[in-house]
């Protein structure tokens, strides 16, 4: 390829460009210059951004990553979290509720959901805990309020920042600030905007190169280190050198996890969930959940310097038909946070690694005339990973000292925050969450 021409190309690139790196990590007020749209609240980013990140800035040993799993829609944390040997669990919903033999027993009278399995086997090797009561103060049953609260951390006052935004404000105002939390889609969550900075999202399916050939000889020729290149110039070449070098790794996973994503939407059903008995085996071998922490295990694996994961499944506003629809829907969460601990285990990172599930309300105690439940308030929070010391945290609410018929909260979110920003972020809680909560002994 002709020098000059060389030049005049990666001049431009470093100039008008995202590039692989220097576009993604140079940022002002926290948003990359250049970068090729911003989703609501935040930049986005690529895998060829993430991939040379993860060169140039790799994630120091020991560091915490914390990977949060939203289960939209209200898990009913009832038939997750199984009080089996309750009477007052039969009673209240006979229709839904599940038997002793058909539970995966944890002890105390409580079982994993059927569909379980793995997160069962985690259990048994104390790599699962299980935070009871979850909840918060004066609780509200719109699924956007109860979500803005847990995402904010604010259940008293709204605010305009997420919390894990709010750590990210207090970051080092450095190259890669805008890369230490990512969200894998096509949006940012409210929970990774801060007031001065935001985290960035990984739209699915995005990054494609050439086919082999004279075109992809081309560019990666554009990429070849020249002495005569400006300082400018020399950067933008190793950012294309970049590109060519982290995209093996990255697109498999992005490309499928597109596929993955438009044969989910053709096998749902109307109430939101995986349908038919087929469903379950498609949603276990195409489950967007499962392409998203693919990625991310994808990004752990390469040490890309991201602190925090956002991923997320919807469907389970269960107000009919809800044992076959949840049991679907956690059979997909199990396979895919299963198969993510799994893909962790041997890397850099995999002991540094928490991931947890959570959801902005439980259901109420009693079934619906539509075999399903309605909106409630307070329900359990799992926690996954090697520094997990597994088992129970908080106690077990009632089912029959309620508060209008829902469960009273026991452990308020906060505290579960509090912990993750201690011990997985490194983080002092009382900055990001304007007071301190009590830590849990789950880390």
């Amino acid at each position: 390829m002709d020098t000059v021409t060389r030049r005049r190309f990666l001049e431009l690139s470093g100039v008008m460009s995202t590039g692989a790196f220097a576009a993604a990590c140079s940022s002002s007020h926290g948003h990359p210059v250049g970068a090729p749209a911003l989703t609501p609240g935040g930049p986005t980013t690529s895998g060829a951004q993430l991939g040379a990140a993860a060169q140039h800035a790799p994630l120091a040993p020991g560091s915490g990553v914390l990977v949060l799993v939203t289960l939209y829609g209200g898990n009913d944390g009832l038939n997750t979290v199984i009080p089996y040997a309750d009477p007052a669990y039969n009673s209240s919903r006979p229709d839904l509720a599940y038997s002793a033999g058909q539970v995966l027993d944890l002890g105390d009278g409580l079982g994993f959901n059927p569909a379980m399995t793995g997160l069962h086997e985690l259990w048994q090797r104390k790599l699962c805990a299980v935070v009871r009561g979850v909840g918060y103060p004066q609780p509200n049953h719109s699924h956007f309020v109860s979500m803005d609260i847990w995402q904010t951390a604010t259940p008293g006052e709204p605010t305009g920042s997420g919390w894990l935004g709010r750590w990210l404000d207090a970051q080092p105002d450095d190259q890669i600030r805008a890369l230490r939390a990512i969200s894998v889609g096509g949006t940012l969550p409210p929970l990774l905007g801060g007031a001065k900075t935001a985290g960035s999202s990984l739209p699915i399916g995005q990054f494609r190169l050439p086919k082999p050939g004279p075109l992809d000889t081309g560019f990666m020729g554009l990429g070849q280190p020249s002495a005569q290149d400006s300082t400018l110039a020399a950067y933008a070449a190793r950012d294309v050198s970049d590109l060519f070098t982290v995209a093996k790794t990255f697109s498999p996973a992005l490309a499928s996890a597109k596929n993955a994503a438009g044969s989910a939407q053709t096998g749902k059903t109307a109430a939101g969930g995986a349908g038919g008995a087929g469903g379950a085996a498609k949603a276990a071998k195409s489950s967007a959940l499962a392409q998203q922490l693919d990625i991310v295990a994808e990004c752990i694996n390469a040490s890309v310097p991201t602190r925090v994961y956002s991923v997320s499944l919807g469907g389970f506003d269960t107000h009919s038909a809800e044992k076959g629809t949840q049991s679907t829907l956690w059979g997909e969460v199990d396979k895919a946070v299963t198969d993510f601990q799994n893909s962790i285990a041997g890397g850099p990172h995999g002991k540094d690694v928490v991931t947890v599930l959570y959801t902005e309300f439980g259901r109420r105690v009693h079934a619906n005339a539509n075999q399903g439940t309605d909106h409630g308030t307070a329900g359990p929070v799992l926690v996954i990973g090697e520094p997990v010391n597994g088992g129970f945290y908080g106690e077990q609410p009632s089912l029959t000292d309620l508060d209008n018929g829902d469960l009273k909260f026991s452990t308020d979110f906060r505290s579960v925050y509090a912990t993750l920003l201690d011990k997985v972020l490194g983080a002092d809680p009382a900055q990001i969450l304007g007071q301190d909560q009590p830590r849990i002994a789950f880390l």
